[in-house]
């Protein structure tokens, strides 16, 4: 039984041979040549530029796929060149290359009558064969898996193809000799390092412009310095005691000479004002210029990371949006944090590093290697932890991640928090402002609570990941679904609003969490002072209740927001009140036999810990992180002696969220958008037959080897949106021969036309083309059919397709039955199958 969410390989159709007699034109290597080595053409996915990428990687010898199959000669050349250049125009909106001038060219080559190379008085054919070929390599892309071109929007990548690609690319270096040759080996091997330098000082140099200008516009809603308008607060009262009152620093009440409650009110309506100014400057930003740019970007970095092309996502125009956009959001009061969206701001700069390398912006699986790299530079200058950042790309958004990629990874947010560092955006010597040194010990009667901790952040993680999955749902039916900017602005005012009262919900998360973390060391002052527990509890309980409802409604709005230092902040609330409790309990009854080994003039309780433990705890139960989450809060730290408190909450926390729900925010998010996503975690799979979730041949759209045209191909393509075709013998027996893409029959149909063949040309998919003086002339579409496309029995089992899907990274997987095609399954019928489950 197919799945019905099934959108590439769903009610398909026989395509019958057309009983066109026409003569046609033979697109056919001439008999006794050599087989030449078939040029690749590929579609960048973040901008749409297609360029070709040849076999023979030396820029002397790389050659467009229009070239003939006879020896070069003057007119070869040029239209050679002339097509090379049109594939290398950049195209904002084409998927793949059209080339119209080659008509052109070839059209005055035939008028001057110098014999064009695509001209019968030449070869006595035609051919859309290359004549580029690569000494001592096998030519695998045409009698193996066929030429491709670039990967559509929103199509999965072949991992197999680029790993292949990748490795007759190396083969090719390394068979070059001398000292030249040893020199460009050198130089091809040090672009990935290169490229890993440049993203982890681009990505620093970015989170601490953020930094600073994010902490600016927060405190510009509260007032202004005096002496320097454009200082926050922390630089303005630079060396004043936190307790003190700071007189270079003007409240906006105060600087309207406004006296008493009016002075209150004029300030209330100023921070209701920037917060409204500010969010909605960054919703417009986003709804303008970069829809990409909105939210956190982690699903969509997982789903690319998986093997999914988005192509914009990653671009120049989705970096600059996002780093405009989180400086004003953050600093707007809204719930929100700028940590997640850094690791999709780290992949930008990663993206745009790339473009540089012919080597890397060529092949999809390379590029993704320096992705995760990237990601883990974005969660360095998050939190300040290079090691939590490499254990974070390994468990949370890599899909493959071998050696290699551990080392590049670490040197990536080694970069990145060298840089940060050297920049010091908070001149306190941290690499982020809440960044905390605690040393106090723990006792043993405290890993009671910190285990009540771990339970209730599972508890809000899995409130927290079903109600913020209830409002997208709602949104996606509401009316305010056409109105983002509007929500945006409404949801601004709200928060404004509710939040000024509270004087913990008035500061932004990353002060909240750092004043939370604190240890009080004998200060007496606010969350310090035994005379307002009471007060202060209160305040924290309801700071918990505004963030969990605005955190839940915020994250999936058209504005760039992250779910994890809101997460942070709400558990260190909460973590904290624990803390005050605990620390109450003990002062009130110092002789109870819990607190024995409490010393008479140190303090027993330090409630800051309980804050770290619980931001730690509510984190993994929003995200269901682990390893990384206790490497991160380590380094945040810096004391090894909390290491198992935090590894106890978080183990706790997941154990309970799981229980209710396994999928942490960023998978619930990714099967809300329909991404085919698919883990390479061990998962439960159902006891049953590949068959059973198939798609049936009844249902296929199949093409036989022979009896097509041009017209009949491109009248195909016009009423289906498929994105491939299985090729079979013929439409009796439908005996595989292999599989050819969308992208791949469009674009031999696009070759076709450009050098004037009419639609009747008879085209051939498999087989033997015809022979003699008088067999038609015709289209040979062999090299761009995948001849060895990846097969499984119909009766296998369900574990072992899903198996392969993970391990190979297959896009798709024909079925068959002693060589007849029985059905296709994709990858998005796996990921529909796990979803049902």
């Amino acid at each position: 039984m197919a799945s019905d969410s099934r959108n590439v390989a769903a009610d398909y159709q026989l395509v019958t041979p057309t009983s066109s007699r026409t003569e046609s034109i033979e697109l056919e290597r001439p008999a006794g040549t050599a087989p030449e080595a078939a040029p690749m053409s590929y579609v960048d996915d973040t901008n749409g530029n297609p360029w070709t990428d040849g076999n023979d990687y030396s820029s002397n010898n790389r050659q467009s796929g229009l070239q003939p199959s006879t020896s070069a000669s003057t007119s070869v050349f040029s239209i050679t060149k002339r097509v090379a250049s049109i594939f290398s125009t950049s195209s904002e909106n084409t998927s793949l290359p059209s080339a119209p001038e080659v008509v052109n060219e070839a059209a005055q080559l035939s008028r001057s009558g110098e014999s064009t190379p695509f001209s019968p008085e030449r070869t006595g054919r035609y051919s859309l064969e290359s004549t580029s070929t690569t000494k001592g390599l096998t030519d695998w892309t045409v009698q193996g898996s066929g030429r491709r071109v670039g990967y559509e929007d929103l199509s999965a990548i072949d991992w197999i193809h680029e790993y292949q690609k990748e490795r007759q690319r190396e083969q090719v270096y390394q068979q070059q000799q001398g000292v030249w040759g040893k020199l460009k080996l050198v130089g091809d091997s040090s672009q990935v390092w290169l490229i890993l330098i440049a993203t982890g000082i681009s990505v620093g140099v970015i989170a601490a412009g953020i930094d600073i200008v994010s902490n600016w516009l927060g405190d510009i809603k509260l007032g202004y310095c005096k002496s320097s308008f454009y200082l926050s607060q922390a630089f303005c009262c630079w060396g004043v005691d936190e307790n003190d009152v700071c007189d270079n620093w003007v409240s906006w009440g105060y600087a309207l000479h406004a006296t008493g409650g009016w002075s209150y009110i004029v300030s209330y309506i100023f921070y209701i004002i920037f917060g409204v100014l500010f969010g909605s400057s960054a919703s417009l930003l986003v709804l303008q210029y970069a829809p990409y740019a909105s939210q956190s970007g982690i699903p969509e970095i997982k789903t690319v990371l998986n093997g999914f092309i988005i192509r914009g996502f990653m671009g120049f125009w989705t970096l600059l949006t996002k780093a405009l956009g989180l400086c004003l959001a953050s600093g707007s009061g809204l719930w929100l944090g700028k940590e997640g969206p850094l690791v999709h701001v780290a992949c930008c700069c990663a993206n745009l590093a790339t473009r540089v390398s012919s080597t890397l912006r060529h092949n999809e699986a390379r590029k993704r290697e320096i992705f995760s790299a990237a990601a883990a530079a974005g969660i360095t200058v998050a939190f300040g932890a290079p090691i939590g950042g490499v254990v974070f790309s390994l468990e949370q958004v890599s899909y493959y991640f071998p050696d290699k990629t551990m080392w590049q990874s670490f040197v990536c947010a080694m970069v990145a928090s060298v840089s940060i560092q050297l920049l010091n955006p908070f001149r306190t010597g941290k690499l982020v402002l809440f960044q905390v040194i605690s040393s106090r010990p723990f006792h043993k009667f405290e890993l009671g609570p910190f285990v009540l901790l771990g339970i209730m952040g599972g508890i809000f993680g899995c409130l927290f990941i079903k109600l913020n999955m209830r409002i997208a749902r709602w949104r996606t039916r509401s009316r305010i679904l056409g109105y983002p900017l509007i929500e945006v602005v409404l949801l601004s005012v709200a928060t404004s609003i509710i939040n000024f009262p509270d004087p913990f919900s008035r500061l932004q998360n990353n002060i909240l969490v750092f004043r939370l973390f604190q240890e009080c060391n004998g200060n007496l002052t606010g969350l310090c002072n035994p005379d307002y527990f009471g007060s202060t509890v209160l305040l924290l309980m309801l700071v918990c209740i505004i963030g969990f409802f605005f955190t839940a409604y915020t994250f999936g709005t058209s504005i760039p927001s992250g779910v994890l230092m809101p997460s942070m902040a709400i558990g260190a609330c909460y973590g904290r009140i624990i803390g005050i409790a605990m620390e109450v309990w003990q002062k009130h009854h110092p002789d109870y036999v819990l607190f024995d080994t409490c010393l008479p003039d140190l303090p027993c309780i330090t409630p800051g810990v309980y804050a770290i433990v619980g931001a730690a705890s509510a984190l993994g139960g929003a995200t269901r992180l682990t390893v990384s989450l206790v490497v991160i809060m380590f380094e945040l730290t810096g004391a090894l002696t909390y290491v198992l408190p935090i590894m106890i909450a978080v183990m706790v926390s997941k154990w309970v969220g799981d229980a209710f729900e396994r999928k942490g925010i960023y998978e619930s998010w990714i099967q809300f958008h329909d991404y085919p996503y698919l883990d390479n975690r061990e998962e439960p799979i159902a006891d049953i037959t590949v068959a059973e979730i198939m798609t049936p041949l009844d249902e296929l759209v199949i093409l036989t080897a022979s009896g097509h045209i041009v017209d009949s191909l491109e009248q195909l393509l016009a009423t289906q949106n498929y994105k491939g075709f299985p090729v079979v013998a013929d439409s009796r027996e439908a005996i595989l021969i292999g599989y050819i893409s969308r992208s791949e029959l469009r674009y031999a149909l696009q070759q076709a036309r450009a050098i004037g063949l009419g639609g009747d040309t008879q085209c051939y998919l498999g087989g033997s083309l015809p022979s003699g003086d008088e067999a038609p002339h015709c289209v040979d579409l062999r090299q761009w059919v995948d001849q060895t496309p990846i097969t499984l029995s119909h009766r296998s089992s369900l574990q072992l397709a899903v198996s392969m899907f993970q391990k190979l990274g297959l896009r798709y997987m024909l079925l068959t039955m002693r060589g007849q095609l029985q059905g296709l399954i994709t990858k998005k019928d796996i990921c529909a199958k796990y979803t049902v489950q």
